[in-house]
C-alpha cells in the first residue's frame, strides 16, 4: 500500500499502534497486499481504530485486546477474533483473559458464538505454542 503523502499525526500514531498489537509482519502483509481499491480502507482504520481508538489512554492496551475480542466473538468475526487472540501476545492480555472475555459473551451474546470463539482461540493458541516451541 502506497501510504499518503503526507500522513497526518493520528495515522502516523495509528500506524505505530497497529504495529505494536499485531507485530510488523502482519501488518507489511496487509500492506502488500493493499491496492488502489482497499487502500482508502487501510487508511481509515489505521487512523480511525488505531490512531484514535487504540491509541487513547483511557484504556490499556491488555483491557482494549480484552474487549475487543469480546465484540469480535459475539458479532461472530472469525477471522479478527483468530487475529486478536493472536495479538494477546503483544497486549499482555493472557489466555485467562480471553477465557473470561468469552464466557461474557456466553451470557451477553449467546453460548453458540462463545463455544465458536473458544474453538477458535484455542487452535490460535495451539499454534502459538507450537510456533514457540520450534
Amino acid at each position: 500500500m502506497n501510504e499518503p503523502n503526507a500522513p497526518s499525526e493520528r495515522y502516523r500514531q495509528g500506524m505505530a499502534t497497529r504495529r505494536a498489537v499485531l507485530g510488523d509482519s502482519h501488518v507489511d502483509r496487509a500492506q502488500s497486499a493493499s491496492t488502489e481499491f482497499d487502500q482508502p480502507f487501510q487508511e481509515l482504520i489505521t487512523e480511525a481504530a488505531w490512531g484514535h481508538v487504540w491509541s487513547r489512554p483511557a484504556l490499556s492496551k491488555r483491557e482494549r485486546s480484552i474487549v475487543t475480542i469480546a465484540l469480535l466473538a459475539a458479532l461472530g468475526q472469525d477471522d479478527e477474533v483468530a487475529m486478536h487472540v493472536r495479538a494477546t501476545a503483544n497486549t499482555g492480555a493472557t489466555r485467562d483473559d480471553v477465557s473470561e472475555a468469552l464466557l461474557h459473551v456466553a451470557i451477553y451474546a449467546g453460548v453458540p458464538a462463545a463455544n465458536h470463539a473458544i474453538k477458535i482461540a484455542k487452535k490460535v493458541f495451539e499454534q502459538m505454542d507450537a510456533e514457540k516451541a520450534a
